[in-house]
């Protein structure tokens, strides 16, 4: 086994992938944690988090025989993208979070993931194993910091003292009894630079994230109107948020990825908001395919645009923009352009 453990770093590393952790599945801390927070009610409408009972925390209930997760880290910081903080600096264009600028993610990883789970299998023989990329109820953070690639810092997220947490994350549940790496060492200490940096402070504490006020969860997972006392915050972020991460001192040790498919595509990295809402429907299908983008649905598409647009300053080009879509056929955006319209001292008549 620890021959096994050496090979599949090796082989990861060939990948593409970061680094690997291999840790046991005892989550019981996690999932106290867990279930406490799905009872505080903090997963707003995301009905998924709790529908499988503990299989998310337990993960040889989901697949029998588990001994072990093998946890891969790929950084995803694209070089080409521009600044984070230039873009968040200028109302009148899009922000979007780096990680969805390029190919979604989940492809990218699930196929690498693939080939290691072969390459796993030719030298182990027939195993029961199953590979992960949020694709079903795992708690990939609580895993990936017992397998010792980090640890979730004040904002949940995973850190890296060496690579900060531009990252993203794969699982492989194994029943092989590979030796299993320490866990990561919390190294936020006294720092709070995330907590005051949330628009929307979702950071209520120290560890502890309200969805419900997050910019991810209202632009990407919401599906139905964004709170109006939290649209102002928004600003120009249109698909997700990274206030967290770029306030966070540990993302000065980040490297940007050397992956093609992170690559920003169509100018999405500095886009501005009136050319992203004249695409109809046919162009943000064709230049949304294989993306992440397609998450929230194009009327959701719009209707983060129309905050955006509502947060933006005034302008002749703003206010057209809002009116070209004061009739959309969808309530949800025909009441969000009204809001913006309403911002900027128009109606939608």
């Amino acid at each position: 086994m620890q021959a096994l453990a050496r090979r599949i770093r090796a082989w990861a590393k060939a990948l593409g992938f970061q680094q690997v952790g291999i840790t046991d599945t005892d989550l019981g801390e996690a999932e106290q944690r867990f279930e406490q927070w799905l009872a505080d009610g903090w997963h707003g409408e995301m009905d998924y988090l709790a529908r499988h009972g503990r299989k998310r925390s337990r993960p040889a209930q989901l697949l029998p025989g588990t001994q072990r997760a093998i946890v891969l880290r790929m950084d995803h910081l694209p070089a080409q993208a521009a600044s984070p903080a230039a873009v968040l600096a200028r109302p009148e264009r899009a922000y979007i979070a780096r990680y969805a600028l390029g190919r979604d993610y989940h492809k990218l990883l699930r196929a690498r993931l693939k080939t290691l789970c072969a390459r796993i299998e030719a030298v182990a023989g027939p195993c029961r194993q199953r590979l992960f990329v949020d694709s079903a109820p795992v708690l990939e953070k609580p895993l990936a910091a017992k397998a010792g690639l980090g640890w979730q810092g004040k904002h949940t997220n995973l850190i890296n003292k060496d690579a900060g947490s531009w990252f993203l994350l794969g699982v492989i549940y194994t029943e092989l009894p590979l030796p299993v790496d320490r866990p990561a060492r919390n190294h936020c200490g006294s720092c709070s630079a995330c907590i005051a940096a949330c628009p929307t402070g979702a950071i209520t504490g120290p560890y502890r994230l309200d969805a419900r006020r997050c910019i991810s969860y209202l632009t990407i997972e919401l599906r139905g109107s964004i709170p109006e006392d939290l649209r102002p915050a928004i600003g120009n972020r249109v698909f997700g948020c990274d206030d967290c991460q770029l306030a966070c001192p540990w993302n000065k040790f980040a490297r940007p990825t050397s992956e093609t498919d992170f690559a920003p595509r169509h100018g999405l990295d500095s886009a501005g908001l009136t050319e992203l809402f004249a695409w109809d429907e046919a162009t943000w299908e064709r230049r949304t395919r294989g993306s992440a983008l397609r998450r929230p649905g194009y009327p959701g598409w719009l209707r983060n645009l129309a905050v955006a647009l509502g947060n933006a300053p005034r302008s002749a080009e703003v206010i057209a923009a809002l009116r070209s879509r004061a009739q959309h056929p969808s309530a949800l955006v025909r009441e969000h352009v009204r809001w913006a319209l309403a911002r900027h001292g128009e109606t939608s008549a």
